[in-house]
């Protein structure tokens, strides 16, 4: 799937932080994907969600491919624990986004599960287990 968003000016910036689990889920999910662009429907908002490696942005279906909303500048690298929430700034497109933005928080771990959960794999998995040899005898010297 190819699409090409654009921004308008960027009305305004603001710090905040992330659970860790909703950052770890995306980060998982674009590592299993070839093309590096995950699309993530959030389908109560009627919003598409488009992860890469640099920032997640949310675009409105009503808008089509013009971003509303992006979460950009991970700090990931600077948790000392994968549990540690990731702060990250977000950058507004559009005026009075704050309900979307609350909204989002909500709904995009949701989205990600959704999907997580239809990756799964189908079977069950099997564990080989190795019988253990028998300790080597040592030759007396």
């Amino acid at each position: 799937m190819e699409i090409t968003c654009y921004r308008d000016p960027e009305i305004r910036r603001e710090k905040r932080t992330l659970p860790a689990t909703t950052y770890n889920l995306a980060i998982k999910l674009l590592a299993r994907c070839e093309t590096k662009q995950l699309f993530i429907p959030i389908r109560s908002m009627q919003y598409m969600a488009i992860v890469d490696a640099e920032e997640f942005v949310f675009v409105d279906s009503q808008r089509k491919c013009w971003i509303d909303i992006a979460w950009q500048n991970f700090h990931s690298h600077e948790r000392e624990a994968l549990n540690q929430p990731i702060e990250y700034e977000a950058v507004f497109y559009r005026e009075d986004q704050t309900d979307i933005m609350q909204r989002l928080q909500i709904e995009f771990p949701l989205a990600l599960s959704a999907m997580m959960a239809k990756q799964a794999p189908h079977k069950l998995a099997k564990v080989i287990s190795f019988r253990q040899k028998p300790p080597a005898e040592n030759p007396k010297q």
